[in-house]
């Protein structure tokens, strides 16, 4: 005995011989490919943004424990290691330049910084600077932020801050910095 199913929309053909109309139609698709798209651009853009401010935290730290470190120095010998071409002159005290992200910041009896930290871009850097050159009283160590809404940038402007001398992080300007008790940044 032979059983017939009913021809319905269902069935491997419709009436006539008709295929089913169950597919998705070329505007559906092209409505689903660009609301992913959006949801693509969204979170790719909140990722990124959330790295450059991980990236600006990590040379805010830096630049505190640095500053720290050359208190240090400062507790010991009554004045700032000397600064040569934006580089810390200590490594070791008061010779040789501490190369960043290298070298160990020491005078060969107390290490003040096991490895003088370097910017996390390779295209950027930190600056060291010494303001009063001979006494050694004052410094300035400066960074730059690459979140443009960054409270902390030099005078509340990450594009254009205002950056005695003419100092420079690598490929971008300075816009962030630390200094000693006595000093501010645009001196």
């Amino acid at each position: 005995m032979k059983v017939s199913l009913p021809n319905t929309k269902y069935s491997p053909r419709g009436e006539a011989g008709q295929l089913p109309d169950t597919g998705f139609t070329l505007v559906e698709l092209l409505v689903v490919l660009a609301i992913i798209g959006v949801l693509a651009t969204l979170i790719v853009g909140g990722f990124r943004s959330s790295q450059m401010r991980g990236r600006d935290a990590q040379r805010k730290s830096d630049l505190k424990q640095l500053a720290a470190s050359v208190e240090l120095y400062f507790s010991d010998y009554s004045k700032y290691p000397d600064s040569a071409g934006g580089l810390i002159a200590g490594c070791p005290a008061p010779s040789t330049s501490c190369s960043w992200g290298l070298s160990e910041f020491t005078d060969n009896k107390t290490t003040y910084f096991k490895v003088v930290p370097k910017d996390p871009v390779s295209s950027l850097n930190y600056y060291y600077r010494v303001v009063d050159s001979g006494t050694n009283q004052k410094f300035q160590l400066f960074a730059h932020l690459e979140n443009s809404e960054d409270k902390n940038c030099l005078e509340g402007n990450c594009a254009d801050p205002t950056v005695p001398g003419g100092v420079t992080c690598g490929s971008d300007a300075c816009n962030f910095s630390v200094t000693s008790p006595n000093t501010i940044p645009s001196e």
